[in-house]
């Protein structure tokens, strides 16, 4: 009995250097998707857990409602049942509310600064294609026409923080869920 805890201890130390290693080999997509011991390549671990929370019933399914106060993004999934994410918000003076619809979604999207922002900060390339560089992450959804996007970030640490230019911010593992359960045209309904 003893002998098979010991091996069982060791596969389980050993597994996340297994896969890390052998999600080297793989192309930025498959590297995402090959599992949570891939940090470099998923973001890494959320602060704050994904999880099914009861949610004010007047929201339809399938609207999403973005509260930037809480650092929370409600997926509403039925009368009264929403998933909450964890999500990085607009620092001072870039923050918004309103109500609006996913325009678009991207895998691995390429990325433009506006030119308001590269004035900010000079050392921003004009275009930024998608991979796991990318400041967008795995997947964006676009708000609108606004230069708003709900995306993936390589910055896991900035989620529950007021730090972006007005976009909402998940980790890459949080974006791609949310990808994968919303529409073009879902409402959006951004609160402060």
């Amino acid at each position: 009995m003893r002998r098979v805890v010991l091996v069982a201890l060791s596969l389980v130390t050993l597994l996340p250097a297994l896969t890390a290693a052998r999600a080297e080999n793989l192309d930025p997509e498959e590297r995402y998707s090959y599992g949570r011991y891939t940090t470099r390549y998923s973001g890494g671990a959320s602060p704050i857990a994904r999880s099914s929370v009861s949610f004010d019933a007047s929201y339809a399914p399938g609207t999403i409602v973005v509260n930037t106060s809480e650092r929370r993004l409600y997926l509403v999934t039925g009368p009264g049942q929403a998933i909450r994410y964890g999500i990085g918000v607009g620092r001072d003076g870039f923050r918004w509310a309103g109500v609006t619809a996913v325009s678009a979604k991207k895998e691995w999207p390429t990325w433009t600064p506006p030119a308001q922002m590269r004035r900010r900060q000079p050392g921003l390339p004009a275009m930024m294609k998608g991979g796991i560089d990318n400041p967008l992450g795995a997947r964006a959804m676009y708000l609108g026409s606004s230069l708003y996007r709900i995306h993936g970030s390589n910055e896991p640490e900035t989620i529950g923080q007021a730090v972006s230019s007005g976009c909402f911010r998940m980790t890459n593992e949080d974006v791609i869920d949310l990808y994968d359960r919303v529409r073009v045209g879902a409402k959006v309904v951004v609160l402060r």
